[in-house]
């Protein structure tokens, strides 16, 4: 080999291999550098649900771990989306060292603690997207490192701070969301470095101070977004040049001063404008008749005054709000606005409540949208009758017509609304008869028509609407007597004729409204005596009787109303003695004035004392009596142990095992076995503890039931067997599964066959809906708040029926939700029996019962005496029933693996307390943001019942008495919050 050849191949070597294995060596430390570092970002999360980080391990590169996306060439980490998880823990700051990131996605999860300041070193970050978490602390400064970074999304979380002047660097930043924090200062003017900025999201701060004008500068911005802050001074009327602004919000804040006449000829491209809640004056600016791209126009809750102008060219128009000003001057031509709005065929929600504007309301308005549900006119100067095309707009869910000046009769085409939920006609000039039609309403869930001339007696057909929760008839002129059907509406809550001229006795089949929290009777003349069935109204907290006619005495039994908190029966023509126990212990919650042959009662009252023929008989004519009772007593007792003695003796064995089901109708083996197809799994819709549930054709009964086929051969069946059956033969609640059948016979084998046949349930269990087997199923059933509410309510009723209401107390002791069915309507029913005791009441209060034979119940919903002691009790369906409330929010069994080192379900939820509850909920619950403040109300009121009823101390849980009352408050003041919406 020559020296030229030797130095070229040198050199060959040198240059070309040397740097390639070195370049080779560079990616391979570096690609171990990021396999450590998300291993260390796995470390730092404690709980990832559903395995989806069992992929992060050894055997599998890196780069096909999910939610990971790597460069093809280099092998590096680009991209790393883990949202919507449900990943709990931390982000380790190891996550720095990913130096090849783009994309950060972990929103809508459960990381914690402080979002780390090495984030700043990823200087190729694009996008940053940590929403929906519940971060604490600052904003990291360091951010502003990365210089590529444009999107920053850090909504929802509880950061604090001041918004990082650092951030004037971040020249490429395209979108700023950090709305739903807890930050403070002002809006900074360093915003305006940002030329590239389109959309700036600042909504539900803590922010004070003007809007800078130097915002003015950012030419491309199309969306701000600063609601709910506590924002002041006058609008900067630099932002009426900016041409490219599509979204301008800033309610709820403290913005004062005039709308410039002409602000919405250079906004050409606006579509919302939310100005709702602040202090605004003046007139709406008249070039909002040219704001043609407009879809959303909020100036509600201000003090603006005149004529609205125009809108007809707004033919995208979805909600149009301008309640609560001072606009329309009580003239004729007040209303001319609204014969425009027939343009407008997408407008959806529309409300002019109180203002002053007056007229007649113009016949136009039937041709409104088709699309409109919601339309508020209340509390104006409105005169006339009521346009009778106003029924031709049938998707209504919502008309309020209250506070006005109508009069005449209600237009027939009203009962063309067949989806109307809540009709508010009340303190007008209405006259003539209620309508027969109203019972077409169906869906009414609020019937307002109080303090009109309304005539006639009140119509039956209103007991059709069998979804009523509130109805008021008061001051009126209606006579004849109150309709049985409307005692017969279960879910009504409030019912007020009073001021009428009703006559008539009180109807008897009054204990039917078991919801009925409210009722007004007063000011009729009605007759004949109190009902003594009052008192099984057990959620009834006001009673007004007064100014009748009624007689007789007033019954012993409403001192037993445990939540009545007012009674009045004054000016009637009652006589006898007050009750002094309940309600009568406090002279300031009843009256019983204007009734001259009333005595007794407490001393506050000022009676005079009964008469002797009314007095309870004397101490000595008690013992007599006494005497007399106790040996005929203990005579019937000595019979009664005798004749147990000889019947236990002769069959004893017997009696544990036939269940005492002579009440409950038979059935035969071969009926069950044809109507499941041989008992086919194909029919199998559950198993549980003793045996299996089967869908099957019942042909006796032509329908389709469930069979709970008991598995005689596991130990404790058969008692299973007989505790339901004993459970369930002499129980009948809405809220309870009902037994139709029995089945105890023998199969074709010879062998013991025993078997339960319920309704069907088509729903499934609060399980199915809670835990879905398939988590990515399309069809993923939901359930809202709303649904979640009704069905612990319904839980709650049925607790309080077989705990307070039965003649024997009965404990389930197994409340959880696969043993709460849903009906066809959605309605929960409590269900297997299997481990109930029934218990003899030992005193009044039934909280001292006890059993000798130890329960577990099912693990998490079990109270924890039930593992140290043998004693059962109403405390512990408490427990169970406290931590199945928790469940519902949460989304989180109490058997999650995410609760260790002593943390349970209970004090997980308590210790969110500190944070932002919204943080923890059940991930499919879906909470709209214009309705989230009402909405974390109303969740922090439920989650504080279900850690009050789950307390580790029994005597320190909340009784069902308490938690239904609760519970229907809760839910009455969110429905009626949810009305009052946009």
């Amino acid at each position: 080999m020559n020296h030229f050849s030797f130095f070229f191949i040198f050199f060959y070597v040198y240059f070309c291999y040397l740097p390639n294995k070195t370049l080779a060596m560079t990616l391979t430390l570096q690609n171990q550098t990021d396999h450590q570092a998300l291993l260390q970002f796995k470390h730092s999360i404690t709980n990832y649900p559903n395995g989806v980080l069992d992929s992060w391990n050894s055997s599998t590169h890196f780069c096909k771990w999910h939610g990971i996306t790597c460069n093809p060439m280099h092998q590096r980490v680009t991209k790393l989306n883990l949202q919507g998880n449900n990943l709990y823990g931390s982000i380790s700051p190891f996550i720095g060292n990913l130096s090849r990131l783009r994309n950060i996605n972990l929103q809508n999860n459960s990381f914690t603690k402080k979002i780390p300041h090495e984030l700043g070193q990823l200087l190729k970050l694009n996008q940053l997207s940590l929403g929906n978490n519940m971060f604490l602390g600052d904003i990291p400064k360091s951010l502003s490192n990365c210089s590529n970074l444009k999107v920053l999304h850090l909504l929802k979380n509880n950061l604090t701070g001041n918004i990082p002047i650092e951030f004037a660097s971040l020249q490429k930043l395209l979108k700023i969301n950090i709305g739903k924090n807890h930050l403070t200062g002002g809006v900074p003017s360093f915003m305006s470095n940002l030329s590239s900025l389109t959309s700036l999201v600042l909504f539900f701060n803590n922010l004070e101070g003007n809007i800078p004008q130097e915002i003015c500068l950012l030419r491309n911005l199309r969306n701000i977004s600063v609601d709910v802050n506590k924002l002041s001074g006058t609008f900067p009327p630099c932002f009426y040049n900016m041409s490219s602004l599509e979204s301008i919000s800033f309610a709820e804040n403290r913005f004062n001063g005039y709308l410039p006449w002409n602000m919405f000829y250079t906004l050409p491209y606006l579509k919302d404008f939310r100005m709702g809640h602040n202090l605004f004056s003046g007139k709406i600016p008249t070039s909002i008749a040219n704001a043609s791209t407009l879809k959303t126009f909020d100036i509600g809750q201000n003090s603006l005054r005149g004529q609205v102008p125009s809108l007809g060219k707004l033919r995208d128009l979805d909600l149009l709000n301008l309640e609560i000003n001072i606009l329309g001057s009580n003239s004729t031509k007040d209303l001319d606005f609204l014969k425009t709005l027939t343009n407008c065929t997408k407008l959806r929600i529309l409300s002019i409540t109180a203002n002053s504007f007056g007229g007649f309301l113009p016949n136009s308005i039937g041709n409104f949208s088709h699309h409109l549900y919601e339309l508020y006119l209340g509390g104006n100067e409105i005169s006339g009758e009521v346009p009778k095309g106003l029924g031709n707009l049938a998707n209504l869910i919502i008309l309020s017509l209250g506070h006005n000046h109508f009069e005449g009769t209600i237009p027939t085409s009203f009962g063309q609304f067949k989806k109307m939920q809540l009709l508010d006609l009340r303190q007008n000039n209405f006259s003539g008869e209620i309508p027969s039609f109203i019972g077409n309403l169906s869906q009414l869930f609020d019937l307002r028509m109080e303090e009109n001339m309304f005539e006639g007696n009140i119509p039956l057909s209103i007991g059709k609407c069998q979804m009523l929760q509130f109805l008021s008839l008061s001051h009126n002129n209606l006579r004849g007597p109150i309709p049985l059907e409307v005692f017969r509406i279960p879910s009504l809550a409030k019912l007020d004729v009073s001021e009428n001229r009703l006559s008539g006795e009180i109807p008897r089949t009054i204990y039917g409204c078991l919801s009925l929290k409210y009722l007004g009777l007063q000011g009729n003349s009605l007759n004949g005596t109190i009902p003594s069935k009052l008192s099984d109204l057990k959620s009834l907290q006001y009673l007004d009787l007064s100014r009748n006619q009624l007689s007789g005495s007033i019954p012993n039994d409403l001192e037993n109303m445990d939540l009545l908190e007012y009674l009045n029966v004054s000016f009637n023509k009652l006589e006898g003695e007050v009750p002094i126990k309940g309600v009568f212990q406090n002279a300031s919650r009843i009256a019983v004035t204007g009734n001259n042959k009333l005595c007794g009662g407490i001393l506050e009252l000022h009676l005079s004392p009964c008469p002797a023929n009314l007095i309870k008989p004397t101490k000595h004519q008690n013992l007599k009596l006494a005497a007399v009772i106790i040996s005929v007593i203990v005579f019937l007792i000595l019979m009664l142990a005798l004749t147990i003695y000889l019947m236990r003796k002769r069959n004893r064995k017997s009696s544990f095992d036939t269940p005492r089901i002579e009440q409950l109708d038979k059935v035969s083996y071969q009926e069950l076995y044809q109507g499941t197809d041989g008992f086919s799994d194909r029919n199998l819709i559950g198993s549980g503890s003793f045996g299996s549930v089967y869908k099957g054709n019942l042909a006796s009964q032509d329908k389709v039931v469930a069979i709970k086929v008991l598995n005689l051969k596991k130990k404790g069946a058969h008692k299973s067997f007989i505790a339901e059956c004993n459970a369930l033969k002499n129980i009948r609640h809405r809220n309870l599964v009902k037994v139709l059948t029995c089945c105890s016979s023998t199969d074709y084998k010879g062998e013991e066959f025993k078997a339960l046949v319920f309704d069907y349930m088509k729903n499934g269990s609060l399980e199915d809906w809670l835990h879905p087997r398939s988590a990515n199923s399309e069809h993923q059933r939901m359930l809202s708040l709303v649904q979640r509410l009704n069905i612990m309510i319904d839980i709650a009723y049925a607790l309080h029926y077989l705990h307070r209401e039965c003649e024997q107390l009965v404990l389930h002791c197994d409340i959880k939700p696969s043993n709460i069915l849903l009906d066809d309507d959605m309605v929960a029913r409590v269900s297997d029996f299997g481990i109930t005791k029934l218990v003899s009441v030992v005193d009044d209060t039934s909280y001292k019962e006890t059993s000798t034979v130890r329960l577990k119940g099912t693990i998490g919903y079990a109270p924890p005496e039930y593992g140290m002691s043998s004693e059962v009790s109403s405390y512990g369906d408490m427990y169970s029933f406290g931590i199945l409330v928790l469940e519902m929010i949460i989304g989180r069994r109490p058997t999650d693996e995410m609760f260790e080192d002593g943390e349970n379900l209970h004090t997980f939820v308590k210790n969110s307390f500190h944070g932002s509850i919204m943080q923890i909920l059940d991930t499919n619950l879906v909470v709209p943001r214009d309705t989230e403040a009402r909405v974390e109300k109303c969740l922090v009121s439920v989650l504080r019942i279900g850690i009050a009823c789950s307390m580790e101390s029994p005597k320190e849980r909340m009784n069902i008495v308490d938690v239904t009352k609760e519970l229907d408050i809760i839910k009455m003041v969110f429905l009626d919050g949810e009305r009052r919406e946009d």
